[in-house]
């Protein structure tokens, strides 16, 4: 019998079993079939991890080493990922079961993410203060935050990761990354690029395993500064409640249930593309999925025409290959949640135009599913689907599709595709979401800030201000004058 691929943990700059000795198995997606193990991390490792990353704050090789030293360390591990970025791809297509046409690109474009960190490594400034005291010279600096854990999901953990790692690194700071316990393989062969680009041991470990004995010692352990989380809602209220108990600064990028709003004089073949891209991009497994289409009735028809068209193209299939379109999703437990919804929606009114079943192969597939909903009501509206399938609505006024846009408790990503330039600037200004994408969907850089209003979460990750959550000012006053300190109890 042919041995699996196992990945131990990565703490501290060694490669180690967990301390319980527990070891999951993760299943590919494609297949259906084991393909790899990996350890999981208990309290004991949890602890092992802070306390390291706490002493690589004061080893003086992190500690004193310059900013522009830092930032070549990232400068060198960007070149690593786009070295790498083929084989990374792979392991996470066969793990997650994403295309690898886009685990491979996504994974070489992150590179520039951490250039872009690199670059600001030394140009994290402090200021002169015109203090209204003229035997003073006052001024700030901004020093790490200090221990930072990151928690990212399995469906774009390169990019989350990223997001993270490069401002933290950048600023100085020492970090413990927990990669999901769903399909975590990509995050520890990226362990092994850290320990190549030459960061000093325990300034990055790399650890996965259960909420119980992983996540829930390393959200409370009293030596974590800060705390930066993607993921789900629920999960992110155990965050929170967890970081009172050590007062970790915590930003959350969470769910969405984004709205795609297409007026009547939209370019009806980009917006198709948008619609199709925010839905089946990814097989729908992303947090901004713009799976609320909010259509003008007068084009509703014409719209789902050309959508149907375009789906014809379409190949579902092997993500490895370089044909497929849209592989499977997942998890098993994906599959029956949508199929579940679906069968709710119909019930409610709903109209199947097509998809709307598994895909009888082994793995995790569903077919892309377009539903026609008979009201703001349909369950496909409602639940954040993390699949292939994209609902639409049709509205009457601008009015009453800004209305039914912010009709949500999420904020994250919404589109707009729309000729008329003003409409699109009045529009973009009242959705009540974090990213507006106008006639185009699912654009990022690392210049531009990530992130969501109400239940979507609070803080934003990439662009300049990113790098500076990660820091702490500090105010230094120094006296310029001869005369020794007054007696405080003498009054003047």
């Amino acid at each position: 019998m042919t041995q699996l691929p196992h990945y131990p943990l990565f703490i501290d700059g060694t490669w180690t079993e967990g301390g319980s000795g527990q070891v999951m198995t993760s299943q590919n997606p494609a297949t259906g079939e084991d393909w790899a193990t990996f350890a999981c991390a208990d309290a004991s490792d949890v602890d092992r991890a802070i306390t390291a990353a706490r002493r690589a704050l004061d080893d003086p090789q992190w500690r004193d080493m310059t900013q522009t030293r830092r930032g070549k360390l990232l400068y060198r591990l960007a070149d690593l990922i786009e070295e790498n970025a083929e084989r990374i791809g792979r392991v996470e297509t066969t793990d997650s079961g994403k295309l690898l046409a886009e685990t491979a690109s996504q994974t070489a474009y992150v590179a520039d993410y951490y250039r872009y960190y690199a670059g600001l490594a030394d140009k994290i400034e402090g200021a002169v203060l015109p203090i209204d005291k003229p035997d003073m010279h006052v001024f700030t600096r901004r020093e790490p935050i200090g221990v930072v854990v990151a928690i990212v999901p399995w469906n774009a953990q390169m990019f989350l990761t990223a997001t993270k790692l490069g401002p933290a690194l950048a600023a100085g700071c020492s970090v413990v990354l927990k990669a999901s316990e769903i399909a975590p393989a990509p995050m520890l062969e990226f362990a092994r690029l850290i320990e190549e680009a030459g960061f000093p041991p325990g300034v990055v470990s790399v650890i996965t395993g259960d909420a119980q004995n992983c996540a829930i010692p390393l959200t409370r352990h009293l030596d974590v500064d800060r705390i930066a989380f993607t993921g789900g809602p629920e999960t992110a209220r155990h965050v929170v409640r967890n970081s009172a108990e050590n007062f970790a600064v915590t930003t959350l990028e969470l769910g969405g249930k984004s709205p795609i709003l297409v007026f009547e004089d939209a370019d009806l073949d980009g917006a198709a593309n948008g619609l199709i891209a925010g839905n089946f991009g990814a097989s729908g497994q992303s947090c901004v999925a713009g799976s609320r289409g909010l259509v003008h009735r007068s084009v509703l028809e014409a719209l789902i025409a050309r959508i149907e068209e375009k789906m014809t193209h379409v190949v579902i299939g092997d993500p490895l290959e370089a044909t497929t379109h849209v592989g499977p999703l997942c998890t098993e437990a994906q599959v029956s949640r949508i199929e579940a919804t679906l069968a709710a929606a119909v019930e409610g009114g709903a109209r199947l135009r097509f998809g709307g079943a598994r895909i009888d192969r082994p793995g995790n597939y569903m077919a892309p599913t377009l539903v026609e909903c008979a009201d703001a009501e349909s369950a496909t509206l409602k639940v954040e689907m993390f699949g292939p399938v994209m609902s639409l609505l049709p509205f009457d006024t601008e009015d009453e599709a800004i209305a039914l846009a912010n009709a949500t408790e999420f904020g994250l990503g919404s589109g707009v595709f729309t000729q008329n330039i003003a409409r699109a600037h009045r529009v973009s200004a009242r959705i009540k979401a974090g990213i507006c994408w106008v006639n185009t969907y699912r654009a990022v850089s690392p210049i531009a800030p990530f992130g969501g209003f109400n239940q979507s979460g609070y803080g934003r990750e990439a662009g300049t201000e990113a790098i500076h959550d990660y820091t702490r000012t500090k105010t230094v006053w120094i006296s310029t004058s001869d005369t020794p300190m007054a007696n405080p109890f003498v009054m003047r």
